[in-house]
């Protein structure tokens, strides 16, 4: 008889043909960092309970009873013993996710999934030999943590396999048309970055703006023919770090035949700006931007840019911190699907500076594997550098890409730092009044709004993410237009405008934060450098009587140390003293969830790392805004036709993201749903509700912040 794993209408997939062709695909993928075997055998054991007669009889339709199948899988490879028990993870989890190790009385862990009774599946013996595994998982390296390297291993086979199992039934089920699209090779994305910059490699000067540019980045295509590994590009704010950075990840692709550029960005303002640039150099087709607010608009039922975000199946990946390293520490298919991408792929971290220093260790480790057994290169891009050798052995070797690179801060050096020392609000609006053209940024949403709120006037704006993104760009597009006609334009922000926004203020105010905050809103100051350096400001101030917010506390307290320490807080031995203090202060809370400790040798707590591993902690709610003609109309086709992924992404360019927990007393979201001021969007949305009084949102500051006290944090 046919053993029967999937049917389509008439056409059936053989229970054989869908395990050797999910196997030839995963060898595929594990081929990239040399275990193929390993791959093709997981793959090809992972439906072995499809075998049984209870699955086929469901299958046909005999019966509508639910048939484990994946279980078996796992429980064979365990009684093969050795090796193959590293399989029984990935086997187990192919549709629930990654488990953890737990024990016989929890039945969702291995444990309980291997002592658990299956369906007799042994007619697999009449079609399939199983293969053998010679190699090791993992090579024994000095001083490398073992025990995280065999998590590591089961997580990226687990990717193997669920990638290859999504994209063989996909194939069935679509009968070859899958509508993706690999898009073009990265010797023809060399060749294009090439063209582009071919001008600007004829320019010899060295003196000059755009001579410096051309020379980082003519030193970084050079650089690119280096072996794989971890590589610095520490470039000051207007060195040309986003081409720069491209050119040596494509050389270096293409050297040493790699596979794609995933540039890892904090901020989705910063990923937009960035993912535009590469489109324009390298094509439409070749750019997949991955991140929340990203919607690709398909004219035809399937769409390739959609597709490929679900495994990053493109040559060049734009997308976040928060993507990036959650998938890389997640258990669900559906996040682990894309992370064998990631190997043999160079990675370019952007702003490494704003790693989360709750999870720095764990994230480091990661990094460090994904060199050492992923053939992956890894480049730290920032124009702070922070100091993170003390997290790698002594025998990593990082290799910084800039040239000259003292003399090269010292070139783009276009600010005059003042440190105001303790100031009053009124004593800050006043200084803000006489301006004409500043940019000020507060640490909390709340005291930005209250500062814009004192100062609103003609040629004033406000920026934070209390505004929804598409009122954001509206807004940023005004400052754009006054800063370029140099009219009056005075900018009270957040943070927000620190990293990647093109912006150019003669004078720059920053409240009392981390080093690195400061120097990025630096950069926000004579950023072309076409004013003096002596007319130029950035003034440092702390505000009076003003609550510091508790996790910024750490950070701003080791500032003033090395206020006090370093006459240029932009001096390279400054900025490496604030990150070394600044960790050495964190200790143990580099790894705040302990995260390390769940990774013990085969015992792997992979559900539980994934429910620990959240960059983003704080519980957070939509708040749909519908002020726009636009945002109208899709809310009342979110009422009609309902939810859907393409819908909620349009949503995202109208809403507000809200904290839905606060450490004392009521959140900012509870305080708007008590004063009856918001309402859910529908009852099978959660977390998404609408704004039902408009007077609560201000075309100047967006969401109103006053309701009550609360200090609403960050961006």
């Amino acid at each position: 008889m046919d053993y029967i794993a999937h049917k389509q209408e008439t056409r059936v997939q053989t229970v054989k043909e869908h395990l050797v062709g999910t196997a030839q695909l995963a060898r595929e993928f594990a081929e990239k960092f040399g275990k193929e075997e390993w791959g093709y055998c997981c793959g090809l054991l992972h439906d072995i309970g499809k075998y049984s007669d209870e699955f086929q009889r469901k299958i046909t339709g005999d019966t509508e009873e639910r048939v484990d199948h994946s279980t078996a899988g796992a429980q064979l490879c365990n009684e093969l013993g050795g090796y193959y028990q590293i399989l029984s993870y990935c086997i187990a989890g192919h549709h629930a996710g990654l488990p953890d190790y737990g024990n016989t009385a929890i039945n969702t862990s291995l444990c309980g999934r291997l002592s658990k009774k299956v369906c007799s599946y042994q007619s697999y013996k009449k079609e399939l030999e199983i293969p053998k595994l010679q190699t090791d998982p993992i090579v024994m390296k000095e001083n490398s943590n073992m025990d995280f390297a065999l998590g590591t291993f089961i997580r990226m086979l687990y990717s193997c396999l669920v990638d290859a199992d999504f994209l063989d039934t996909e194939t069935f089920m679509k009968n070859g048309r899958t509508g993706r699209e690999e898009g073009q090779s990265i010797e023809e994305l060399w060749t294009k970055l090439e063209k582009y910059v071919s001008n600007w490699l004829d320019n010899k000067e060295i003196d000059t703006i755009n001579g410096r540019r051309t020379e980082i980045l003519k030193n970084c295509m050079n650089e690119g023919k280096h072996a794989k590994g971890m590589f610095r590009l520490t470039v000051p704010t207007g060195g040309g770090k986003t081409i720069a950075s491209l050119a040596f990840a494509l050389k270096h692709a293409v050297f040493n035949h790699m596979d794609r550029i995933i540039y890892v960005i904090p901020y989705t303002s910063i990923i937009e700006q960035n993912a535009q640039v590469f489109r324009e150099i390298l094509g439409e087709e070749n750019v997949l931007e991955n991140h929340c607010n990203v919607e690709y608009k398909a004219i035809e039922e399937l769409n390739p840019m959609q597709l490929a975000s679900e495994n990053w199946d493109k040559p060049v990946v734009v997308t976040t911190n928060v993507q990036f390293f959650e998938s890389l520490f997640a258990n669900k298919s559906s996040k682990c699907r894309k992370i064998h991408n990631i190997a043999n792929s160079v990675v370019v971290l952007d702003e490494a500076q704003m790693l989360s220093l709750d999870y720095l260790k764990p994230c480091m480790a990661m990094l460090q594997e994904l060199v050492d057994n992923y053939a992956a290169s890894i480049v730290l891009c920032t124009a702070t550098q922070p100091a993170l050798d003390s997290l790698f052995p002594e025998r990593r070797k990082v290799i910084e890409l800039c040239p000259r690179m003292e003399e090269q801060f010292q070139f783009f050096e276009r600010v005059n730092y003042q440190k105001l020392g303790i100031i009053s609000r009124e004593n800050l609006i006043e200084r803000l009044r006489k301006e004409n053209c500043a940019l000020c940024i507060m640490n909390t949403k709340k005291l930005a709004q209250e500062v814009f709120q004192k100062l609103e006037g003609d040629g004033i704006y406000h920026l934070s993410t209390s505004m929804y993104p598409k009122h954001r760009k509206k807004v940023l597009k005004r400052i754009r237009e006054k800063l370029d006609k140099k009219e009056k334009c005075i900018v009270i922000s957040t943070s927000l405008v620190e990293a990647g926004v093109d912006l150019d203020f003669q004078n720059v105010y920053r409240q009392l934060n981390g080093i690195d905050s400061m120097i990025q809103a630096a950069g926000r100051c004579n950023r072309e450098g076409k004013a003096d350096k002596k007319e130029s400001h950035v003034y440092i101030f702390d505000l009076e009587d003003e609550k510091m917010a508790q996790n910024q506390k750490v950070s701003i307290d080791v500032a003033r140390g090395i206020l006090q320490d370093y006459e240029k807080i932009d001096d390279l031995n400054a900025i490496k003293s604030y990150f070394e203090q600044l960790y050495h202060f964190r200790g143990a809370s580099l790894d705040k969830k302990h995260i390390m400790d769940e990774y013990k040798q085969i015992k792997c707590n992979f559900a539980e790392i994934a429910k620990k591993f959240k960059l983003i902690e704080q519980e957070t709610k939509m708040i749909f805004i519908h002020k726009e003609s636009e945002a109208e109309e899709l809310f009342w086709e979110i009422q009609q036709k309902g939810y859907s992924k393409e819908r909620m992404r349009k949503a995202g360019q109208y809403c507000v993201q809200v904290y839905a927990n606060a450490q004392n007393g009521n959140s900012y979201f509870e305080k708007l749903q008590n004063a009856g001021l918001i309402r859910p969007m529908s009852e099978d949305m959660q977390d998404f509700y609408e704004l039902t009084a408009e007077e609560e949102y201000s075309e100047k500051y967006g969401l109103n912040l006053g309701i009550d006290g609360e200090m609403a944090l960050f961006l």
